[in-house]
This record gives structure tokens, C-alpha cells and sequence, in this order.
């Protein structure tokens, strides 16, 4: 029998500046297709919701100015809903977020290559990800999810 757990989620992470939010959200829900514990049978997984610059831009620099040497980062932030399918029902929401913040560091750390820290994925609530999702976030969803799954997600609406 298969226990599906929908989890309310916040993924944050710096970015470089021109960074294509659409891009880093699919990569972000299409990580988490298929979960991984170590010594247990991968689950599947399905992460929909809305993907955002929590900060500001850096103002623009003047033509006098010097470039600096570093292009400092901007902060990025997914709040959506987590959803998996276990064949066991006592696998706790930690162990689902710990196995997501792998995939997902892994991810990260691929496409854009040592950030300075890891991937923040916290479990929140579901009123927050409805209240705190800006109206233009870039929607996101994983491309090949378990049916099932697509459908529980998409019953908890992210605004």
C-alpha cells in the first residue's frame, strides 16, 4: 500500500544575479522525481509552487565606479508543496525533507557549482506558502511525476 504525505515547503538558496528563475525552479522540481534514503527502496516525489528573488537587485554601477571583483549573490526562494508516495507510513517528515535537501544540494551544486552553503528545505505551513507566495513567482512544477502525486500537489493551491 502506498501512504502518500504532502509537505508544505521552503527551499532558499544565494544565486548568481543573473540566474533565470524559471530554469532554477524546474531544476529544483525535477530533483525531486525520484527520492533516495540510503538503505531503503527510492520513492517517488512531486514539488510544485512559486519561485522568487527574496532581495532586491544590486544598483546598478556607474561608468566611474570599478566592477568588483565578485558578483555578490542574490537570494532565490521556492515556497510550494512536497509531495511523496512511501510504502511505508511511519517514515517521518524529516526523513523526506533530509532526503530532498540532498537531492536538491546535489543539484545545485551541479547546475551552479559551490554557492557558499547548501540549500536551505524546511517543512512550513500551508497557510504561509499560500500568504507569503508573491503573485509573481514563477510557477513550477515537476515534469514527469507520478500522476498521483501531481494531483495531490496541485490540490493544495500555492496562492
Amino acid at each position: 500500500m502506498i501512504h502518500p504525505l504532502i509537505i508544505p515547503v521552503l527551499v532558499t538558496t544565494d544565486l548568481p544575479p543573473q540566474t533565470d528563475l524559471t530554469v532554477f525552479g524546474q531544476l529544483l522540481a525535477d530533483t525531486v522525481t525520484l527520492l533516495r534514503r540510503p538503505g531503503a527502496v527510492p520513492y517517488p516525489g512531486h514539488l510544485h509552487g512559486g519561485v522568487f528573488w527574496l532581495d532586491r537587485p544590486a544598483p546598478a554601477i556607474g561608468r566611474d565606479a570599478p566592477a568588483p571583483a565578485v558578483e555578490p549573490l542574490r537570494f532565490a526562494a521556492l515556497l510550494g508543496f512536497l509531495s511523496v508516495a512511501l510504502e511505508a507510513p511511519q517514515v517521518a517528515v524529516k526523513d523526506v525533507l533530509a532526503d530532498a535537501r540532498t537531492a536538491i544540494t546535489t543539484a545545485v551544486a551541479t547546475a551552479y557549482d559551490d554557492l557558499g552553503s547548501p540549500p536551505a528545505v524546511l517543512a512550513i505551513g500551508a497557510q504561509d506558502v499560500r500568504e507569503r507566495t508573491p503573485e509573481n513567482a514563477v510557477r513550477v512544477a515537476t515534469a514527469k511525476a507520478v500522476p498521483r502525486l501531481a494531483w495531490a500537489a496541485r490540490t493544495q493551491p500555492v496562492s
